[in-house]
């Protein structure tokens, strides 16, 4: 094996350390169609499913059987009926919804209990529990439409949900409810999602789809939404397909009501969930209540982060090496860019009051944000706080990025523009070019 093979390896392992952390104990919800099922695909999400418990997330599983209904009602020769994107459900589609989640919780409960030695099944020892945790009732007529045995959510039983993840299960949900007087109901698999992740203060609602994501007017995959631009693009944008903008309105109702995350990725890609729930840019569409970038001031709880930024830079000469101790002493100086509570991208000021200049230093960003306008929302953030202080120029010294500073507007000089001060101190042998822009 190359040696830059198990570098990669031990690098991503590094840097999926702290959403381990922040994922112990946590609840998460995912749902997926019966076509997951159907095609072979769940074998491997099993395995993702093991190591997410084996890490101590505790899950709780929505399967839909939509697929498995419609192959059976085309079997039995029948035909049903849809409105507003759902099923009409009559009697015989009720027996096909009833069968067909009956069986799908068989297969999956029998994935889920594998643990076949060198496989990365082995050793796993899942508990799943389900059973009539969703009370419904019937949605009835719409629109001038009976939908008969289709129903809506009333209530997700969250108590003896939690009950069950507190004994380390895993909880399996159908997309059937039952009523008090003993009727039961298909329901929507992204309703039963969404109400069970919002009824447990879910930490995250996940939905596989077909979709690599919700993507915009020219195609691009939309990385991250907040509720108030989801529900834009669901009113305006015509071009959702159903089952994505099904699954958006799902995931924009339950961030609105608590949950922290809701994530739509594609079921097709091979250890997607893992790739979206373990690096930093994900595969698919993260709605967030918030945005999950915050430009503030740096802490002295920021330093191991400003660290782990600029010490390959500083091993590569591109920055002047500063210590942890000095870095303490100047944390004022600092503004940090967090995106999902990781420190993403950091810059400092200093000040030369006397001769009305600032020094923009230590500009760093991770590598995977610096083609995302970070270093453009830092050094922005640099020149508003200049202006604040009443400063007339700003100078960077640098020695590989003269043409980014120069396309956003600096201007290189000599050595004698800069503050007495700073010319005391400038070193010759590293051959930096000195950039002014006048504020």
């Amino acid at each position: 094996m190359p040696l830059s093979s198990p570098e990669k390896f031990v690098n991503w392992f590094r840097s999926a350390a702290p959403y381990i952390h922040a994922f112990r104990g946590r609840t998460f919800v995912v749902a997926f169609g019966g076509e997951v099922v159907a095609d072979g695909r769940f074998v491997g999400l099993t395995h993702d499913f093991n190591l997410l418990a084996s890490l101590g997330v505790r899950l709780v599983l929505v399967h839909g059987a939509r697929a498995q209904i419609d192959a059976r009602v085309k079997q039995l020769g029948h035909r049903t009926r849809h409105a507003r994107g759902l099923r009409v459900t009559d009697d015989v589609a009720l027996a096909c919804a009833k069968e067909a989640s009956g069986r799908l919780r068989v297969e999956i409960e029998a994935l889920l209990s594998t643990g076949l030695p060198n496989s990365p099944m082995a050793g796993s020892d899942i508990r799943v529990a389900s059973g009539n945790f969703v009370t419904a009732r019937p949605m009835g007529v719409v629109g001038g439409v009976d939908f008969m045995h289709t129903g809506e959510v009333r209530r997700i039983h969250a108590g003896a949900i939690q009950s069950r993840l507190e004994q380390n299960e895993l909880v399996l949900l159908s997309p059937l409810g039952y009523s008090p007087t003993g009727e039961v109901f298909n329901l929507a698999l992204e309703e039963v999602a969404s109400a069970a992740a919002v009824a447990l203060g879910a930490d995250k609602l996940i939905f596989l789809m077909d979709a690599a994501g919700v993507t915009g007017r020219r195609g691009e995959l939309m990385r991250e939404l907040t509720p108030r631009r989801a529900e834009n693009l669901l009113a305006r944008d015509g071009s959702l397909e159903g089952g994505v903008r099904a699954y958006l309105a799902c995931a924009v109702r339950a961030c609105r009501q608590g949950v922290k995350r809701a994530h739509l990725i594609s079921r097709h890609v091979d250890g997607g969930l893992l790739l979206e729930l373990f690096t930093h840019e994900g595969i698919g569409t993260m709605v967030t209540p918030d945005s999950i970038e915050a430009l503030r001031a740096a802490k002295i709880d920021d330093i191991g982060g400003i660290l782990r930024l600029i010490e390959p830079l500083e091993a590569e000469g591109i920055l002047v090496k500063r210590s942890r101790d000095l870095l303490e002493r100047e944390i004022d100086r600092f503004v940090v860019l967090e995106h999902d509570r990781m420190t993403v991208g950091c810059a400092a000021l200093y000040r030369f009051p006397d001769e009305k200049a600032g020094e923009l230093a230590c500009l760093a960003v991770h590598p995977d944000f610096r083609n995302a306008g970070a270093g453009e929302q830092l050094l922005n953030e640099i020149e508003s706080r200049a202006r604040r202080e009443k400063l007339k120029r700003l100078f960077v010294l640098t020695t590989r990025a003269v043409h980014w500073f120069v396309e956003r507007g600096f201007i290189e000089a000599g050595v004698d523009a800069l503050p007495r001060r700073k010319q005391a101190l400038f070193n010759y042998q590293r051959r930096s070019k000195v950039l002014i822009k006048q504020l």
